[in-house]
């Protein structure tokens, strides 16, 4: 048999200890969730790289690098701007997909991104699934130019020429990219016979028509446009909708050949599992940056079109693209890899 005895004070004193324990825990968990929330809290903690899936010169290099600086100076850490060059872009986007969702690794992706599925039979990838979307950074408008020794000044005189020499006409674009595939539409609609010669990056195929390797091919004005007021090119159309305000003198090819179009886009995309609070400050740090007064002027300079989308409008805009061009890829005859 057990007997408590009561003893003044006890009963308090047992109280306090417990609520002193309680306090304790309490404090621990606060610690802990403290502890789970730190690396965000921080971050980045360390240099980001910021992949390229593609060689120097071309458009997604010359925005990557423009903004790089700002970004390095928002972050308060460096942003590694890094080419991934090969396989259409997809050596580069797998380094992404494959990388640990804790935001040091990201890929500033281009329309091959929603082309490429299309074009290869196997991608070591899912384009959707293996990404978490942060921002559509901004579009940019295509132009068609040929080299300066070409004898035509117009979309008009080309298909003419073109029709003139079958077979001998060549153009250089990068392999599996918009432009790629622009010049085979331009080459079903127009019914002309011309060797669209694959590259492995935008920036080797520019360099190629401005020496006159190869005589035409369809870019972004932002990589396009120096060498145009240069006279290095010269350049016959714009591929989009409705004519630039860059060049506002200059047809587009549509005018020409009714229903052609093509542009091109930039996004941000990061690996799939990004935490959300990593995701927002992310697409918060590339909108000011492509908010800043002097980047604005620069890109828009060069027909670059900020748009900084949110995540959520990056998610449904590929959910578009995608099946989009693969009915332009259908209607190339192209058959995948």
């Amino acid at each position: 048999m057990s007997i408590t005895i009561p003893v003044p004070g006890l009963n308090v004193r047992r109280a306090e200890a417990t609520g002193r324990i309680a306090l304790r825990i309490a404090a621990g968990a606060l610690l802990v969730l403290g502890a789970t929330q730190l690396p965000a809290q921080s971050y980045p903690a360390k240099p980001v790289r910021l992949i390229i899936p593609a060689a120097p010169g071309g458009g997604t290099d010359i925005i990557a690098r423009t903004i790089g600086p700002k970004l390095s100076e928002l972050l308060k850490q460096n942003v590694l701007t890094e080419n991934r060059a090969g396989g259409s872009t997809n050596i580069g986007t797998e380094v992404v997909a494959r990388a640990a969702p804790d935001g040091y690794t990201v890929l500033m992706a281009s329309t091959p991104h929603a082309i490429n599925p299309s074009l290869f039979a196997k991608l070591n990838f899912d384009p959707i699934r293996d990404f978490t979307p942060i921002s559509q950074l901004a579009t940019t408008q295509t132009v068609f130019v040929v080299h300066p020794a070409l004898p035509v000044r117009s979309v008009k005189e080309f298909i003419a020429l073109a029709k003139s020499r079958p077979g001998q006409l060549t153009a250089g674009t990068s392999a599996g990219t918009s432009q790629f595939l622009a010049v085979e539409l331009f080459k079903v609609m127009a019914k002309i016979d011309a060797v669209n010669i694959p590259y492995k990056g935008a920036g080797a195929a520019l360099t190629d028509t401005i020496a006159g390797h190869v005589q035409f091919q369809v870019n972004t004005l932002v990589a396009t446009l120096p060498h145009i007021n240069s006279g290095r090119l010269r350049a016959l159309g714009v591929c989009g909708p409705k004519r630039s305000p860059i060049l506002p003198d200059l047809p587009t090819v549509g005018e020409t050949l009714p229903g052609f179009e093509s542009a091109g886009w930039y996004g941000l995309l990061g690996p799939a599992g990004l935490p959300r609070d990593i995701t927002a400050k992310l697409h918060d740090t590339f909108k000011s940056a492509l908010s800043d007064p002097a980047i604005r002027e620069r890109l828009g300079s060069q027909g670059v079109d900020i748009v900084a989308g949110s995540p959520e409008e990056l998610a449904a805009f590929l959910a578009r693209e995608i099946p989009k061009w693969a009915t332009v890829v259908k209607a190339s005859g192209l058959k995948p890899n």
